[in-house]
């Protein structure tokens, strides 16, 4: 066994180990209620616009939570790893990759998924750019798409094309819709402004 100024390989993996561990303990405000004996947490937030409670295991992901818990499958699970950004939601007016966001950290938040980009029955002017610049094939990574471009806009990220190809390098379409998602982008722009 190596030695190195008195810490040996196995007692550095201890601290290392025990570093990780108090890293995913809460620090409060903003974390979940843990349940009594069940270990499970109970989180208050608003998705699309409903008050929302959901009690579930802390490891449960917000993309497990809002396909599994409350039936909004518009959000897709791709990759599962944070690569693709078929998962791509808002929280708190923010993009994030739900498959890589705890449930259990986004007690207060506000989450905004594909159903609740629209205003009701009217789409939001990146679905309807979508289609009218053909942004999609089979659709599977549209959802993302559409959610990082809307942030993206929001952002003021969107002004010229290869601006916007670099803020949506996260979002792949398996079917290179990249030019029709492009037009979308720059059609919305304008209608969003």
């Amino acid at each position: 066994m190596t030695q190195h100024e008195g810490i040996t390989r196995r007692g550095l993996l201890g601290m290392v180990g025990t570093a990780a561990a108090a890293a995913t303990v809460p620090l409060g405000g903003g974390s979940a209620a843990a349940q009594p004996d069940t270990g499970e947490v109970t989180v208050r937030m608003t998705v699309n616009g409903t008050a929302t409670s959901l009690t579930a295991d802390p490891r449960v992901t917000l993309l497990d939570a809002v396909r599994e818990r409350l039936g909004l499958t518009g959000t897709k699970k791709g990759c599962d790893r944070g690569q693709c950004g078929a998962c791509t939601v808002h929280v708190d007016g923010r993009r994030v990759v739900s498959c890589l966001t705890l449930l259990a950290t986004l007690d207060g938040a506000s989450v905004t998924t594909i159903e609740g980009l629209a205003d009701g029955d009217r789409p939001h002017p990146l679905q309807r750019a979508f289609v009218d610049q053909d942004g999609l094939q089979c659709g599977f990574c549209t959802p993302g798409q559409i959610m990082s471009a809307a942030a993206v806009i929001a952002e003021g990220r969107a002004r010229t094309d290869d601006e916007i190809r670099e803020q949506m390098s996260g979002n792949i379409c398996r079917c290179s819709a990249y030019p029709g998602i492009l037009a979308a982008i720059r059609q919305a722009r304008t209608e969003m402004r």
